[in-house]
């Protein structure tokens, strides 16, 4: 896999097709969660990591008391091939004060794995932290690309959401996001900071469709 791949792949999906992770408030009983969905591409980032073509993906998560942990898997990219991730963390909130602390797991079956024993292709570990509807998170890669990371700032609104997002190679983005329900995204992703200009710098319009399984 070559330096760009790695950069593209080091990190899980924020796009519109995957359901957002959030650490659920503290439960006593175990509660247990999963959605399929669909999208026009595979967003992730600021970038089409599907060269165009639609993704569809899945995921089931378990939580209690602030933990979680669960699995996220995808039809994956046009480069890495199918795609599951592994994910486990912690979060919770204090008033308008929220943190979240997580380990994920990224695995490509198709790709050649230097070190089977090891916990997954990559390994990023994410620290998000908020305050009202504002939010700060970062992701740190600690296997596969240890020279990479990526943060995030976002701002809630509503139905709407900003977020400006920034990888280690200065390549930034900014993403306008809609929820029109529970079920059906919308999200417009534009290039902020383009260094080496060699990305696609047309604005991306993703639409993502997600049904919770009962």
């Amino acid at each position: 896999m070559n330096m760009k791949q790695n950069i593209l792949a080091s990190a899980i999906a924020v796009s519109a097709m995957a359901a957002a992770v959030v650490a659920p408030h503290a439960n006593a009983e175990p509660e247990v969660s999963a959605s399929v969905g669909a999208a026009n591409m595979y967003y992730w980032r600021g970038f089409d990591l599907g060269n165009g073509d639609p993704a569809v993906w899945g995921d089931i998560n378990v939580s209690a008391n602030g933990l979680y942990a669960g699995m996220w898997a995808s039809s994956g990219d046009a480069a890495l091939g199918t795609e599951y991730d592994l994910y486990a963390g912690y979060g919770n909130s204090v008033g308008d004060f929220s943190f979240d602390v997580s380990l994920w797991s990224y695995s490509y079956p198709s790709e050649p794995v230097a070190d089977p024993t090891g916990p997954g292709d990559l390994v990023e570990v994410v620290v998000g932290l908020g305050y009202g509807p504002v939010s700060v998170t970062h992701y740190a890669d600690v296997e596969g690309n240890e020279d990479y990371d990526y943060t995030t700032v976002g701002v809630a609104a509503g139905d709407f959401s900003f977020t400006y997002g920034v990888h280690s190679t200065d390549y930034a983005h900014f993403d306008i996001g809609y929820a029109y329900n529970d079920n059906l995204s919308f999200t417009l992703g534009l290039v902020a900071d383009d260094v080496d200009g060699t990305e696609n710098d047309q604005a991306k319009f993703v639409v993502g469709f997600s049904i919770p399984i009962e």
